[in-house]
């Protein structure tokens, strides 16, 4: 989805591991094994995306691009819905 809207504005889009593990920007969780450190790790990382893609948002939007505005949007919307899921888990295994 997101290599489709880059392409449609004209960009190329990322498209292998090494790219993908050169730009990375979120914390990597490895072994984990126990369920609260696996989802603390998953708020974390979508905290952090979100953080990313409220930038693309704002950037978007001073642009007037609708596409891209409206994808982030959306993604957002449902990040932050999973992450208040995954924290009242959270609370509630503490």
């Amino acid at each position: 989805m997101i290599a489709e809207r880059v392409l449609t504005i004209g960009g190329t889009p990322l498209h292998t591991f090494e790219d993908y593990i050169k730009n990375n920007k979120l914390a990597i969780g490895k072994n984990i094994s126990n369920d609260e450190k696996a989802v603390q790790l998953i708020v974390h990382s979508l905290s952090d995306l979100l953080k990313i893609e409220r930038e693309i948002l704002n950037k978007s939007g001073e642009i007037n691009d609708e596409g891209t505005n409206s994808m982030m949007s959306d993604f957002i919307a449902e990040q932050e819905k999973t992450i208040w899921m995954m924290n009242a888990w959270l609370e509630e295994t503490l």
